[in-house]
């Protein structure tokens, strides 16, 4: 099955997802629908909203109720890019400027704030704690990764368990609590919506694998940033890590100098000198084919957590999904 065809078999309900995201950027103060047109205008995948749709189709669900469901997921995680790009100092996002550079710090940081009370009071409107904990669970540990990673800014020492963990986090709490929230509408018993939480978990950590290992090969149009701008922001991601494990005494102190230069700020010419040492390293030790497959691996454990539901046209989507996190361009 072709992630190209799904999206296309599903584009109409993505667009109503994408009309009740637009609501939810509604306020009396206008910088709100003005800042999100920005960034919605933006684009991106809509991956999550995506996910809850096709874990309820799975799951025997096809209500609205869904699609309010998925735009609410987006609009949170739409919040966290605002916030996120402010702590970054992120220049760019999805190949637009980003929107703390044209309405300022304090505007953008209180509208990922509205987005988020308002987000989640559509989601109180429905009555359910267990969609409400599903949604506000993957806040908390989205939250907590952005934390875990900022505590580990800059630090060679970083161990891919650790990784895995801020990540998991990061990114994987919201797919999954999308991916849960569509087995919670179809009524699935307790085994089965474990497993779609946790596929959905697992694929968002290999999307999150997938954007890292971007960061070192895609071009900006690819990308939607800058190449290296992790390692400009003094993230230390999978490739890093791998790399520090491969290369020789000599070569791990060239790149623990670089990591802390970046994290200084050093100046744009010099990023390009130390990128240009990363990038040859990593192909010295074949790091890239490395973290590809252990992205890999991640996405066989997400594929084994559908075994228990019976082969379906809708599982067949989802494994298209999973496998699409290994191939990702945003």
């Amino acid at each position: 099955m072709s992630v190209k065809e799904i999206f296309r078999r599903f584009e109409p309900e993505l667009e109503k997802v994408e009309k009740e995201l637009h609501n939810i950027f509604n306020s009396r103060a206008v910088t709100v629908p003005s800042i999100g047109k920005h960034i919605l205008d933006g684009g991106g995948k809509r991956l999550r909203p995506l996910y809850l749709i096709l874990t309820s189709e799975l799951s025997g669900y096809r209500e609205k109720s869904r699609l309010v469901l998925a735009s609410i997921i987006e609009a949170i995680h739409t919040a966290s890019l605002l916030h996120d790009d402010v702590i970054d100092g992120a220049e760019i996002r999805r190949g637009k400027t980003a929107a703390h550079h044209t309405w300022g710090n304090q505007l953008v940081i209180l509208t990922g704030d509205f987005i988020y009370a308002h987000a989640l009071s559509i989601a109180a409107g429905f009555g359910s704690p267990s969609l409400m904990e599903a949604i506000t669970s993957g806040i908390i540990r989205m939250t907590e990764g952005e934390l875990l990673q900022l505590q580990k800014i800059a630090d060679p020492a970083i161990e891919e368990d650790e990784y895995l963990k801020i990540i998991a986090s990061k990114t994987g709490a919201l797919f999954s609590a999308a991916s849960r929230i569509g087995g919670i509408l179809g009524n699935r018993n307790h085994e089965e919506i474990e497993a779609l939480t946790n596929f959905g978990l697992k694929t968002g950590i290999a999307f999150q694998m997938s954007d890292d290992i971007l960061d070192f090969e895609a071009n900006e149009e690819e990308l939607g940033k800058s190449l290296g701008k992790d390692l400009e922001e003094g993230k230390i991601t999978l490739p890093l890590i791998h790399l520090l494990k491969a290369v020789n005494k000599k070569e791990k102190k060239e790149i623990s100098d670089i990591i802390k230069r970046r994290n200084n700020g050093a100046g744009d010419k010099s990023i390009e000198i130390d990128l240009r040492k990363i990038l040859s390293l990593l192909n010295k030790y074949s790091v890239i084919q490395d973290t590809q497959k252990r992205a890999g691996e991640i996405v066989s454990e997400a594929r084994r957590e559908l075994s228990i539901f019976e082969n379906s046209a809708q599982k067949d989507d989802l494994l298209a999904m999973a496998d699409f996190a290994l191939q990702r361009r945003k």
